[in-house]
């Protein structure tokens, strides 16, 4: 049982490292996404759509895709990403964006391979991402192959240009070491910058700071919800402010996804998983 992170990730304590190694055990042979997946609507994966006029005028659209937390291994039916793969795949993107947590409990050569299979499923001209908590916490250079295999750029502290727009992606709040001053600095005159981090706790980061849109995930709405979609527990300060949905902070535009798969809870309630599709045009357009 490791102790301790076997990638770069901090914060793995030793109660986590007790608890996956008892979801190892207790979850061999992945029953629980099996029978899961059993469950009447336990596949359905809603797509949510908005719309960021931010572009100058005359300026060429951008279609984004974004997708986060697969959480690829003993929790999640392989057919409910693929319901996700499916819904991007038909959105005819320019952009798709990947907001990280892609494994649960390990990044192994067969978890690795499936995330690859996800990013080449989905057509856009650019593919862009960002790892997350569990991500760093097992071998990631596993996953960051696999991206890279299927023609994904990994933005860590990083950003690059499509027309009008810079990209930046930050590293894990919670786990890595975000740099938003290098991330902001790679954007260059960009007249619109959108962000990519795994957790809204990266929104602090870049608060008041020219960022038109910041997409992230960690939250899984709660994963269990009361009914109306208010969670029960979220993780991280920021997290329990904007859970969920789209939100308007200080001039940015926070879509926050519910993400896909599961984790120690092997189920959702009242937290359907999403992607989103969000259409990025001209001011007044």
């Amino acid at each position: 049982m490791p102790l301790r992170a076997v990638g770069r990730g901090a914060g793995y304590s030793f109660p986590r490292a007790v608890q996956e190694a008892v979801l190892r055990r207790a979850y061999a042979g992945g029953w629980p996404a099996r029978l899961w997946g059993r469950v009447p609507g336990a596949l359905e994966v809603a797509c949510r759509h908005g719309t960021l006029a931010v572009l100058p005028p005359g300026a060429a659209p951008l279609r984004l895709g974004f997708a986060s937390d697969l959480h690829i291994g003993p929790t999640t039916p392989p057919a409910l990403l693929d319901r996700a793969a499916d819904l991007l795949a038909a959105a005819d993107l320019d952009v798709l964006l990947l907001g990280g947590d892609y494994v649960f409990l390990e990044a192994t050569d067969a978890t690795a391979a499936t995330l690859a299979t996800f990013a080449r499923r989905i057509p856009a001209r650019h593919k862009l991402a960002v790892l997350g908590n569990h991500d760093l916490w097992t071998w990631h250079g596993r996953l960051e192959r696999a991206l890279e295999s299927a023609g994904v750029s990994l933005l860590t502290n990083r950003a690059i240009r499509i027309g009008d727009v810079a990209v930046f992606g930050l590293d894990d709040p919670w786990t890595g070491a975000p740099d938003a001053d290098a991330a902001l600095a790679a954007c260059g005159d960009a007249s619109v910058r959108i962000g990519l981090v795994h957790s809204p706790d990266g929104m602090p980061l870049v608060w008041d700071r020219g960022v038109a849109a910041l997409f992230c995930g960690h939250t899984h709405g709660g994963q269990v919800a009361l009914p109306g979609g208010r969670p029960i527990i979220v993780p991280g300060p920021a997290g329990k402010v904007w859970p969920w949905g789209r939100h308007e902070v200080g001039g940015t535009s926070l879509f926050v996804s519910r993400g896909l798969g599961g984790v120690e809870v092997p189920f959702r309630a009242n937290a359907e998983p999403d992607v989103w599709v969000v259409d990025v045009t001209s001011v007044g357009g």
